[in-house]
């Protein structure tokens, strides 16, 4: 088994073109042009002091990662939470969390807010089943919510 390197870099690393392919492809299969917008704001709202764009590789891969930026003086935002396609169902989503939340603690957040579309039921599985607070009625279809908001506090 190999072991996992958390780097950090700039969303415009060549080493995180596997992760903006990636997740430009799922958001405009899954929301049509619309989603692929999400992939053009702009980046550097994820570079330090407010934000931190992290790669987990592997043998000098990256095989996910994720980012987070300032929310308000408190509260981080996670963003951009990915798996590589050929490297899911290990876990790897779950370690990402671990690893943006210790960050975002060391740029004195204490507490995490994120959205997810209503069409990645996997991600909403994920944040529920990793501490995080929905901020909707988990029993109405998510088609009809829009965005599906958690938080959670890290101090």
């Amino acid at each position: 088994m190999t072991t996992l390197e958390v780097r950090r870099v700039r969303q415009s690393d060549p080493d995180a073109a596997p992760l903006v392919t990636e997740l430009t492809y799922e958001y405009t299969s899954r929301y049509g042009p619309m989603g692929a917008e999400e992939m053009q704001r702009p980046a550097d709202v994820f570079e330090p002091p407010n934000g931190q764009f992290l790669l987990l590789m592997e043998a000098g891969v990256a095989v996910a990662g994720g980012a987070f930026k300032r929310f308000d003086a408190e509260t981080a935002e996670l963003k951009r939470i990915w798996t590589h396609s050929q490297h899911r169902r290990r876990g790897l989503a779950r370690r990402v969390l671990v690893e943006l939340e210790n960050e975002a603690r060391t740029f004195g957040y204490t507490r995490i807010y994120l959205t997810t579309g209503p069409r990645q039921p996997e991600a909403k599985g994920l944040y529920l089943a990793t501490g995080y607070t929905p901020l909707f009625d988990v029993d109405t279809d998510p088609l009809t919510i829009g965005p599906l908001a958690f938080s959670k506090v890290i101090h």
